[in-house]
C-alpha cells in the first residue's frame, strides 16, 4: 500500500496512539494541536508526557500548531473530545472540506444532540461517503504499546471502511469494516454512560454480581436507544457496542469508569473533574442521552439514574435502590 499523508487533530493520548500505529504502517504522520507547549516537547523531547507517560515516540511522529499544513493531507483523523469539534473547525478554520475523515472520538453534542458524523456534515461540509468512524475495546495506554487491538471502521460508504482497514491495521491493530455507522457511534458513546455507572458500583464495592447485572442491562439500553435511531441492532452485540462496553467497565485506564468510582467513594463530580487532566467523555454523554431519551420515548433506566447522580445530586445508594424496585420486566426488553 502506498504511503499516505495524514495529519491527526489533537494530541491527546488516543491520537497520539493512532499516529504511532499509522507511523508503524510507514505513513507520513503529524499530529495538530493549538498547544505551543505540547508541540515543542513532542517535536523536541519526543514524548507525551501528560497523555501516555513512559511512551517513546518515534522522531518521524512530529507534531504542528500550523492548521493549514491539513490542507495538504490526503486523510484528516480526529481525536479531539466531541464538545469541542464544532468549535475547533470554526476558531482554527480548519480546511476539512472534500477530505477524507477518519473520526476517532466518541460522544455527542450536549448542546445539538448531534453525532460526530453529523457535527462535521455542519460544521465542515463533509461528504458522509469520506466519512468513517474508527472505534472500539481500545485504550491508547495499550495500542501505544502494541498490545494487539480489534477496532471497526464504519462508513455509509463501505468500499471507504475497507479502505481504512487497510490504511491502519497491522499485525498488533486488526480492523472491521461495518456500514452502520448511527449504531457504531452510538455503541461508542453511550458505553461511556454505562462505565459511569459500572465506576459507583466499583467505588461502593458492591460486587460482581451488580457489575453483570449492570453490563448487561446496560448493553439493553444502549441497544433500544441506538434501534430508535436508526441503529442495525447486530452491531451492538460487536466490537463497538459489547466489546467496547466491556473494557470500558473494567478497565483501570478508563476515565469514565475512573469518575464514576470516585462518585461512589463520596466525591462530588466537580472536584472530581478538577482534578483530572483527561477529559471523560461519559459526564457530557449522559446529559445528551438523557435528552435523546425523552426525544424518541425509549426508556433508559440506568442512564436516567446517572444522570440525576450527576446534575441533581441523587445518592448512588438511593439510585440503586430506584432500579432494584422498577416495575418488573421480560427480559428481552
Amino acid at each position: 500500500m502506498n504511503s499516505m499523508r495524514i495529519g491527526i487533530i489533537g494530541a491527546g493520548g488516543w491520537g497520539t496512539a493512532l499516529g504511532l500505529v499509522l507511523n508503524h504502517n510507514e505513513h507520513d504522520v503529524f499530529l495538530w494541536t493549538h498547544d505551543p507547549n505540547l508541540t515543542h516537547t513532542i517535536n523536541r523531547y519526543h514524548i507525551n508526557k501528560d497523555y501516555l507517560p513512559n511512551v517513546i515516540l518515534p522522531p518521524t511522529l512530529t507534531s504542528t500548531n500550523d492548521a493549514s499544513r491539513l490542507s495538504d493531507c490526503d486523510l484528516i483523523l480526529n481525536t479531539i473530545p466531541t464538545q469541542y469539534i464544532r468549535a475547533t473547525i470554526k476558531n482554527f478554520s480548519l480546511p476539512l472540506q472534500n477530505k477524507l475523515i477518519v473520526n476517532g472520538s466518541k460522544g455527542i453534542e450536549t448542546e445539538s444532540l448531534k453525532r460526530i458524523s453529523e457535527i462535521f456534515k455542519e460544521a465542515a461540509a463533509t461528504d458522509a461517503q469520506n466519512y468513517t468512524i474508527l472505534t472500539g475495546p481500545s485504550h491508547a495506554e495499550e495500542v501505544s504499546r502494541e498490545m494487539p487491538t480489534t477496532v471497526v471502521a464504519a462508513s455509509e460508504n463501505i468500499e471507504f471502511a475497507k479502505r481504512i482497514q487497510e490504511i491502519f491495521s497491522n499485525d498488533k491493530f486488526r480492523v472491521y469494516s461495518s456500514n452502520d455507522v448511527v449504531g457504531c457511534e452510538m455503541g461508542g458513546s453511550l458505553k461511556n454512560v454505562i462505565a459511569l455507572a459500572a465506576g459507583i458500583i466499583d467505588g461502593l464495592e458492591l460486587g460482581d454480581n451488580t457489575k453483570a447485572a449492570l453490563i448487561t442491562r446496560g448493553l439493553a439500553e444502549m441497544s433500544r436507544l441506538g434501534i430508535a435511531m436508526g441503529a442495525n441492532p447486530l452491531t451492538f452485540s460487536g466490537l463497538s457496542g459489547l466489546g467496547d462496553l466491556i473494557v470500558t467497565c473494567n478497565s483501570q485506564h478508563s476515565r469514565n469508569r475512573y469518575v464514576g468510582e470516585m462518585i461512589g467513594r463520596g466525591k462530588k463530580l466537580n472536584q472530581i473533574i478538577e482534578e483530572m487532566k483527561m477529559i471523560a467523555e461519559g459526564v457530557k454523554t449522559t446529559e445528551s442521552a438523557y435528552h435523546l431519551g425523552l426525544k424518541h420515548h425509549v426508556e433508559i433506566p440506568i442512564a436516567e439514574q446517572i444522570y440525576r447522580i450527576l446534575f441533581e445530586d441523587l445518592e448512588p445508594l438511593e439510585a440503586i435502590k430506584e432500579l432494584m424496585t422498577r416495575t418488573s420486566k421480560y427480559e428481552w426488553w
